[in-house]
């Protein structure tokens, strides 16, 4: 009987053996030194250089802004008492300050996301037929430099850093589908959850280090050197990235023999044969795929609206200085990243050994990842001034987000890995939304800065959350899809 996959649940139940079979025909290569996984750790340094570059703004625009000129306008304080602000050191600041308003500040800060939705689907089209590696890595060089002149078009005026802003977020928009389309010729399928959390563990690590460091560079020496340093930082992965990476097994000179092997079979049934055709009705009108793009939706309006507002919030309620708002702030994504590796861990072990279907790890872990954040979250908006309290649930809501890595999340590579990173630039252009209308969304209705108005954007979050959550489970599907393989087999692993 041939099997594809299909929008019903009951083709998922047959084919794990017919897959596993053919994956113990093949002789497993070792991780250990392994040219797939040196992959996922350079790609995981290039995530994090992509998430510093785009969060390391918003901490310097404290230090961009005319102190004595905002303090003008704004007279508010925290709700909560206010800790003790250390003294800053006394240095040569040389470095140019600017008399920017809250509307100019909000365009400058959602620029990015203007130019990072133009390029999704054409990053993911672009991949797949001209390969992943210099598109990729000439996208982040890009916007390394661009980091490097914002100081530059600082001093040229509001327009010309949101010009580059644009620029930059062009730039990284081709980044994630370029590294599926990648992962498409490199992750076998019973190894995806783990490649690709190692991989995109550093974007979260990005967010992890830029936001305190961030602050510190800023506190010791002034807001042009955390453009300096984080794009120094990016240089270097690009060197790193053009000598050591490759499009595919096949074309990498120092892989081993014996990887090469067991990565391309372990897919020889699962990859397109016809790598010119691209079958965009099919795309457009897939189930599953439309699954993934609600619950990307939903689970990034979450994450953007803490990822913009939480050092707003840390401030203007529980009264943190800024430099241990830029810790506190990043405290919630070090845990998502730990979970996200070890949910990586723990799904690969649940598909392999204990022979669960994919579709039932994928909508659980999507449920785990969805469902514990909106709970968290909404809980957080009810601890007061317990600054303890409420550190730890908004830490444990965007830990409990870092499971969904292994559910909707990787799930492009399971319906269609040939056009992997096509459905990713699809998913993400919906995705982006959340960070052009959610913050602004959320600091208009917090215009009091009450911790009844945070309530409210917390359970608009959750709300969200829960509802892409359902609507995943609902139609997710884990087996590859008939428009996106030209052979009678599934891996519906």
């Amino acid at each position: 009987m041939e099997r594809y996959g299909s929008d019903t649940e009951g083709d998922e139940q047959e084919t794990p053996l017919l897959h596993r079979g053919h994956e113990d025909r093949v002789q497993r290569a070792p991780a250990c030194c392994s040219s797939r996984y040196g992959l996922a750790l350079l790609s995981s340094y290039g995530f994090f250089v992509v998430y510093s570059l785009r969060v390391n703004l918003s901490v310097a625009m404290v230090d961009m802004l005319n102190s004595s000129h905002q303090s003008s306008i704004n007279h508010s304080s925290s709700v909560c008492p206010a800790g003790e602000s250390p003294a800053r050191p006394s240095h040569n600041n040389t470095a140019r300050v600017y008399n920017w308003d809250s509307e100019t500040q909000g365009w400058i800060l959602g620029a990015f996301f203007y130019g990072y939705i133009l390029t999704q689907i054409p990053g993911g089209y672009l991949a797949s037929r001209f390969g992943p590696k210099w598109l990729l890595g000439l996208g982040i060089l890009g916007t390394v430099v661009f980091t490097l002149l914002t100081p530059v078009a600082a001093d040229l005026g509001a327009g010309w850093l949101i010009a580059l802003r644009v620029l930059e977020g062009i730039g990284e928009g081709v980044t994630f589908p370029a590294m599926y389309t990648m992962w498409a010729a490199w992750a076998p399928p019973l190894e995806r959850s783990r490649l690709l959390t190692i991989s995109y563990i550093g974007a979260q690590l990005g967010t992890v280090i830029a936001l305190p460091l961030s602050g510190e560079i800023c506190f010791y020496l002034d807001w042009t050197y955390v453009f300096y340093v984080f794009g120094a930082v990016g240089l270097v992965w690009f060197v790193l990235w053009a000598f050591l990476v490759f499009d595919s097994p096949n074309t990498h000179p120092r892989i081993s023999e014996r990887e090469r092997n067991y990565i391309t079979s372990s897919l020889k049934n699962e990859l397109s044969t016809s790598a010119g055709y691209i079958p965009w009705r099919a795309i457009v009108t897939s189930r599953p795929l439309w699954a993934i793009v609600v619950a990307h939706f939903s689970y990034n309006w979450t994450f953007y609206t803490l990822l913009t507002l939480l050092p707003t919030y840390m401030n203007d309620i529980l009264g943190f200085s800024i430099q241990k708002n830029g810790m506190l702030s990043a405290l919630p994504y070090l845990g998502c990243a730990v979970i996200a590796v070890l949910s990586g861990q723990v799904a690969d072990y649940l598909r392999e050994t204990c022979n669960y279907p994919t579709v039932t790890v994928r909508k659980a872990f999507t449920i785990v990842g969805m469902f514990g954040p909106a709970v968290f979250l909404v809980a957080a908006g009810y601890t007061g001034c317990n600054y303890t309290l409420a550190v730890t649930f908004l830490t444990i809501s965007s830990s409990l987000g870092g499971v969904s890595a292994s559910g909707f999340n990787i799930n492009h590579l399971d319906i269609a890995p040939s056009y992997a990173g096509i459905l990713l630039g699809i998913t993400n252009t919906f995705a982006t939304i959340p960070g052009m209308v959610g913050p602004v969304i959320g600091r208009a209705l917090t215009v009091q800065n009450t911790i009844e108005e945070w309530q409210i954007v917390f359970y608009i979050a959750a709300t969200i959350n829960l509802l892409g959550a359902l609507f995943y489970t609902v139609l997710g599907q884990g087996t590859v899809q008939p428009w996106a393989i030209h052979a009678s087999y599934s891996h519906g692993d």
